[in-house]
């Protein structure tokens, strides 16, 4: 099973409970457990609130989503430079950068890509979980029986 979405957005803060909305209803929709959904918003509503607090272009975001083999992509494109470099003596309790180690300990991988011209594109993988009802699940107990 496969699902794709694509939303385009404005760069405000009201953005980002609709993503978290759209992604939330779409995977909890096919069957995803609800602990790896909230890792996913948490990780997605971090990349979603660096654009609109870091980005000095106007106009929109946009937020691809990807369901397949077991695995949510996200992506998160903006116009923006991208992260800079944080300096070394922040603490434990410095803010810089804290919403990148929240992405990086709540999904399987994160990318940035990041150019002047191009803008930035945040990559988040997350193997999924799947409760016992799942539409997956029971698709695949199906095609063992049609096939045994």
């Amino acid at each position: 099973m496969e699902m794709r979405f694509s939303l385009s957005l404005p760069r405000e803060a009201l953005s980002i409970p609709v993503v978290r909305r759209v992604v939330g209803d779409a995977l909890r929709g096919l069957g995803v457990t609800e602990d790896c959904v909230d890792d996913v918003l948490v990780a997605a509503s971090e990349a979603c609130t660096n654009v609109v607090q870091h980005v000095r272009t106007a106009g929109e975001y946009q937020v691809t989503g990807h369901v397949d083999d077991g695995a949510c992509v996200l992506k998160i494109m903006d116009r923006g430079r991208g992260p800079r470099p944080a300096p070394e003596d922040r603490g434990v309790l410095g803010e810089s950068g804290r919403g990148l180690r929240i992405m990086r300990a709540l999904v399987d991988d994160l990318d940035i890509d990041s150019s002047p011209d191009r803008g930035t594109v945040v990559r988040l993988r997350k193997r999924l979980s799947w409760r016992d009802e799942a539409l997956v699940r029971r698709l695949d107990n199906d095609l063992v029986h049609s096939a045994g």
